[in-house]
């Protein structure tokens, strides 16, 4: 399972009195998108602070789909490339829309939310298929309250706006 990761930074300098050292609380983030919602992502990147921490994860159809996109420094983006994934195990079939991005997020929230205090923010922004099975994994795997994750009004999935 090739991932291709990339991480960007801005070309902005972080000012020290923006973000001081113990005191400025830093909140990890989640974001997740597809090649449908490349302008929504690129949108909700830029109103993060500079010292935002976390990881986005964007699932394409193919590494030609890569575009440049820009994150803050702390932040990793990696690249889900379904023409590279399989289906479920052992059933021969291409990568679904939106399952390389519920598998890599679903994985890295087990490995990653595991304090009950936990105050990641979560952004999902894919298509429908993987945005619905990951509400669901945060939801009953982790215990994150679905009012707690930010999906497209349309879906329907979470209460938080």
């Amino acid at each position: 399972m090739a991932t291709t990761e990339r991480t960007q930074t801005q070309t902005q300098t972080h000012s020290a009195s923006s973000c001081r050292g113990p005191r400025h609380a830093r909140v990890q983030h989640l974001i997740t998108a597809d090649e449908s919602s490349l302008v929504e992502l690129e949108t909700l990147l830029a109103t993060l602070p500079l010292c935002s921490t976390g990881r986005v994860f964007v699932e394409i159809p193919d590494a030609q789909s890569i575009v440049d996109i820009v994150v803050p420094p702390r932040m990793t983006l990696t690249w889900l490339d379904r023409s590279r994934r399989s289906g479920a195990p052992g059933s021969g079939r291409a990568c679904a829309v939106g399952q390389a991005l519920a598998r890599a997020v679903t994985a890295w929230a087990d490995e990653m939310l595991c304090d009950e205090g936990d105050a990641t923010r979560i952004h999902l922004l894919g298509g429908y298929l993987g945005t619905a099975d990951i509400v669901d994994h945060l939801t009953a795997r982790t215990g994150i309250a679905a009012a707690a994750i930010h999906t497209p009004e349309r879906y329907g999935l979470a209460t938080a706006r």
